[in-house]
Formats: C-alpha cells, sequence, structure tokens
C-alpha cells in the first residue's frame, strides 16, 4: 500500500489521518512478516524518531479496532500484528518461530456453515504447525 492509499483506508474506517497511524499501517502493509508491537515499534522508529511506545501500541489497537490490522496468538503467546486483509491462514515453524501466510485455496473447502448442534460458523482460520524449509534442511543434514 502507498501513502495514499493508507490514508484512504483509515478515512474510510472513520480514522483521523495522523503520521504514526499513517507509519505503523505502512509498515504493517509492506512487510509479509507478523511482526509484534516491539518490532513495529522499532521500524516505525527508524523512519519517524519521535514515535513513542505507547503512541505505536495505541495505534496498532485502534487499527485493529478499525478492522484494517488482525491480532494473531500463537503458542509463544506472543500479540503479533497482520495487515493483509486477503482470507488467508497461517503456517508457524516450531523450530524457529518463523509465521508466515498460507493462502486460503491451499487448504480443502471450509467447514459447514452450520454445526450439526445447531452452531452457525461465521469464520474459521487454520494455525498450521510444523518446519519451515530452512528449518526442515538443517534438521534433515543433523540427523544423516
Amino acid at each position: 500500500m502507498n501513502r495514499l492509499e493508507v490514508e484512504t483506508c483509515l478515512r474510510q474506517k472513520g480514522l483521523r489521518v495522523t503520521t504514526q497511524r499513517v507509519a505503523v499501517l505502512e509498515y504493517l502493509a509492506s512487510t509479509p512478516r507478523h511482526p509484534t508491537a516491539e518490532d513495529t515499534s522499532r521500524a516505525v522508529n527508524r523512519a519517524l524518531p519521535t514515535a513513542s511506545r505507547a503512541s505505536v501500541y495505541n495505534v496498532l489497537h485502534s487499527l485493529r479496532r478499525a478492522g484494517l490490522i488482525r491480532e494473531l496468538v500463537f503458542d509463544d503467546a506472543v500479540t503479533r500484528y497482520d495487515a493483509n486483509g486477503e482470507k488467508h491462514h497461517h503456517f508457524v515453524c516450531r523450530c524457529c518461530g518463523a509465521v508466515e501466510d498460507v493462502e486460503w485455496e491451499m487448504l480443502p473447502a471450509a467447514p459447514r456453515r452450520h454445526l450439526p448442534d445447531g452452531r452457525t460458523v461465521e469464520a474459521w482460520a487454520v494455525t498450521l504447525r510444523g518446519l519451515c524449509p530452512p528449518c526442515a534442511r538443517r534438521e534433515r543434514s543433523a540427523t544423516t
């Protein structure tokens, strides 16, 4: 997303366009990683040294409430952020902890919209766990 697209997204969600909000959303939209708040704060501060850690945390929460980013919490209990608005799943490497997007279409069709017990399914997400290719190669080479 370029700056104009970021500003448009913020306005469409009823958020004021501030330098900090633009910097945080631009960073999150530009990285395939799923950074923590601390990672985001460091990255934003490289470009915008006046952004305090507290303001970055506040921006992350306002962007999440507006639906522009998602908060992800995996087994390590660390909150990560994702600006990818497309339907997708996640893969978490058990060795290095990397979190990667998995395209929606790579998995079988969604479960039923209504479960046999009467619950209605509105959304679902899958977290796959295993080894990323570099860690799998390292593990194979260590055992041979």
